[in-house]
């Protein structure tokens, strides 16, 4: 049987251009080395651009699950991320390094999101998995999935950061 899969809708093209613009006040405030309000779900990213090397400052929401946390990974951020290979973070004020893991199984995506949704109810208007009703519709996540959306899953294990 075989099964078509759609490109995610245009509401998701409109909606991406929106977070590039909040994204901006979101540095400034996520970058204050005390904790806010903002910082008890969103944290910041220091990333670097696999091909051009140019360096960058994500925010992204997170979830907590035990001694890791979850965040949804539908942009093109999450390219630049490595398993294995740890990033410098700004979480609720300060300097962190976090070792991402990619999970990218549309049934452990699907576990993960009901999880996630479960704590923070905003997390699926960063994923494009709601159906009509607002629940995580497990044909949009896999279609999600076989377009690129996964779950990173942070974890603490990193030597910290060494200041010169």
């Amino acid at each position: 049987m075989t099964q078509t899969t759609t490109r995610p809708p245009a509401r998701l093209v409109w909606q991406a251009r929106l977070m590039n613009a909040v994204n901006v006040p979101m540095r400034v405030i996520l970058g204050l080395p005390f904790t806010t309000p903002l910082s008890s779900q969103l944290m910041l990213l220091y990333l670097t651009g696999r091909k051009t090397g140019k360096s960058y400052v994500q925010p992204v929401s997170f979830v907590e699950d035990g001694q890791t946390m979850l965040t949804p990974g539908g942009g093109r951020w999450k390219l630049n991320l490595r398993d294995g290979e740890c990033v410098r973070a700004r979480l609720r004020g300060r300097e962190v390094r976090l070792r991402p893991e990619l999970v990218k199984d549309a049934a452990e995506v699907d576990r993960l999101l009901r999880l996630m949704a479960s704590k923070n109810s905003r997390i699926t208007s960063f994923a494009p998995v709601a159906g009509p009703d607002g629940q995580i519709d497990r044909q949009r996540v896999d279609n999600a999935v076989r377009f690129g959306f996964a779950i990173v899953r942070w974890h603490f294990d990193c030597p910290p950061i060494k200041l010169s």
